[in-house]
């Protein structure tokens, strides 16, 4: 380090004893201050809508998700606190994270790059928000919390971890820790070696390794014993989803569509087709793929009008789809399509298990009453995208999910919050990624006489990366934990994925930035990790719609 970065880590703050005291006043008082927030949206939206107030419905979003990171950033710390495990780095990770977002909700959070929303702009009086920065912990966090010195030092020791992954103990227990060791070593000598390849030709996955996957149970994670799965849970979920999308997004979304596929049958099939596909899936025998998107409808899914007519003990399915991720490889599609077009918005809508033949690059759909083609994209890449058109696709009436036509929609709804938690968990491989490649490059980089990272603002980047991931991955793990405890969380779910997403994009413009022109090209690994980040604020929900179902429902009382 640089003599100015090691005199800054000398003058560093020690640890306050009262560090724990003051995260929980200052976390009463973010909650009075959202209370107050929450009034002054909630009168807004009543004399007109959600939909006119937007930016503040959104900002409200935004604010909640901010308490919640805080809420349970400091359960995680308290918890090692409680097991002996609490160590300087964590304290540190605990008071920057309080410093930073403290000064946030006071001062503006940025929804995106341009759009800062402040207390003002949601109808919060200036006298609550003095009071806010006025409480004594509040202030004490916010002037020392989030300071260059405590970045400084929280470079300096993880400037070791890229062998171990040791950048704050996760508060995982012995279970989930030992799945992460696995996938972590997994990634790292049957993904990270080989992803910038296949990226840059833009290639499948090579199915050798999907079913070496297989082999390990990633498509089966969630899935029953009973029916040849694992049995665990969601937070298993996300540990092997954060792991794999840390060596390359394309193999940790592989598990993604499995994950859909196993949560509509598992919810809303049948026995014999809980049976009869749930064993396949585990094993990767066979490979799903979600077909929900239309052309010009987006999140929009009561407009869908793919239609599928039944004649005899057949569905004819006539129409276009688009943005299916892995459909040319696929075997099954969880095909969601108009069948009673007599029905308004949601009610005509059913969820098909559509059979097909694998295809490939050549011949991607080798199926009668079915064509389609490649999307190019700028990362997201190792399944591809397609778009594809339905002229009578023939489907068995037996594989109607549920064997209940108008059921589609209500059980697409019920996989909305593990799909979120999975999809916050793949952002947090994504942002823990691009932290790795900035700390290595920042690291080996030598300029005027000393590696890069001795300079401040370039190990204070990393620092910051180090902080929010730890703020985003505690939100999505107890988001899973809900889950798995059977409680409703699609709140929780979806201010994870909210909040992890744009870490990952942040963490990636910046250890770009770190690279400065290198980053810019594309045999360097940050220049893919940038392409792959920026879908994250888009798909499951785009970061304005999340924002949008999470301000409702805290409209609605979905929140303290």
């Amino acid at each position: 380090m640089s003599a100015a970065a090691v005199k800054a880590v000398s003058e560093a703050s020690p640890i306050s004893p009262s560090l724990f005291a003051d995260a929980q006043a200052a976390l009463a008082a973010a909650d009075k201050l959202l209370a107050e927030v929450k009034l002054a949206v909630a009168a807004r939206v009543k004399a007109s809508s959600v939909d006119a107030e937007q930016f503040a419905a959104h900002g409200l979003a935004w604010f909640a998700t901010y308490v919640e990171a805080l809420r349970q950033t400091l359960s995680w710390a308290e918890a090692l606190k409680a097991e002996g495990k609490l160590r300087e780095l964590e304290q540190l990770i605990l008071q920057a994270g309080f410093g930073e977002y403290l000064s946030q909700l006071a001062g503006g959070i940025p929804m995106s790059q341009s759009e800062v929303v402040r207390p003002a702009d949601l109808g919060v009086g200036d006298s609550a928000v003095a009071a806010f920065q006025q409480a004594p912990a509040v202030r004490r966090l916010a002037a020392t919390g989030n300071t260059s010195a405590v970045r400084a030092r929280i470079a300096e020791l993880i400037q070791s971890s890229l062998e171990t992954g040791d950048f704050g103990a996760l508060g995982l227990d012995e279970t989930h820790a030992m799945v992460r060791d696995q996938f972590r070593k997994f990634a790292d000598a049957r993904v990270v070696p080989f992803a910038h390849e296949w990226h840059l030709k833009d290639e499948f996955i090579p199915m050798p390794l999907v079913e070496e996957m297989g082999a390990l149970g990633v498509f089966g994670l969630t899935i029953p014993e009973e029916y040849g799965g694992m049995g665990l849970g969601k937070q298993a979920m996300c540990v092997v989803s954060e792991e794999l999308s840390r060596g390359y997004i394309g193999v940790g979304s592989l598990g993604t569509r499995s994950e859909i596929a196993a949560e509509l049958i598992l919810r809303g099939g049948t026995e014999d087709q809980k049976s009869h596909y749930l064993p396949k899936i585990a094993s990767a025998e066979i490979l799903p793929t979600a077909v929900f998107t239309e052309p010009n409808t987006g999140s929009d899914l009561g407009s869908l009008r793919t239609r599928a007519v039944l004649d005899g003990d057949t569905y004819r399915i006539h129409g276009n789809k688009t943005w299916i991720t892995h459909a040319a490889r696929a075997d099954l599609m969880t095909l969601l399509v108009r069948s009673n077009p007599n029905a308004p918005g949601y009610k005509g809508l059913s969820m098909f298990l559509a059979e097909k033949p694998r295809g490939d690059d050549a011949d991607p759909f080798p199926a009668k009453g079915m064509t389609g083609g490649e999307i190019r994209v700028l990362g997201y890449r190792g399944m591809k995208e397609y778009e594809i058109g339905f002229d009578g696709f023939e489907v068995p009436a037996q594989n109607l999910l549920g064997r209940e036509e108008g059921n589609g929609f209500k059980q697409l709804m019920a996989t909305f919050e593990s799909a979120r938690i999975q999809t916050a968990a793949r952002a947090l491989g994504v942002g823990q990624c691009a932290m790795e490649l900035g700390l290595r490059y920042g690291l080996e980089r030598v300029q005027f006489g000393q590696p890069i990272y001795g300079f401040p603002r370039v190990a204070g980047k990393v620092a910051w990366m180090a902080v929010e991931l730890m703020l985003a991955r505690q939100l999505t793990y107890y988001a899973a934990r809900e889950k798995d405890a059977g409680r409703r969380c699609d709140l929780e779910a979806g201010m994870a994925k909210l909040l992890a997403a744009r870490v990952a994009w942040a963490n990636a413009d910046n250890a770009l930035q770190i690279h400065g022109g290198n980053g810019y090209a594309l045999e360097y690994p940050i220049s893919r990790v940038l392409c792959d980040a920026r879908i994250l604020n888009i798909f499951e929900g785009a970061a304005e719609i999340q924002a949008q179902v999470i301000a409702r429902r805290l409209l609605e009382g979905g929140a303290n």
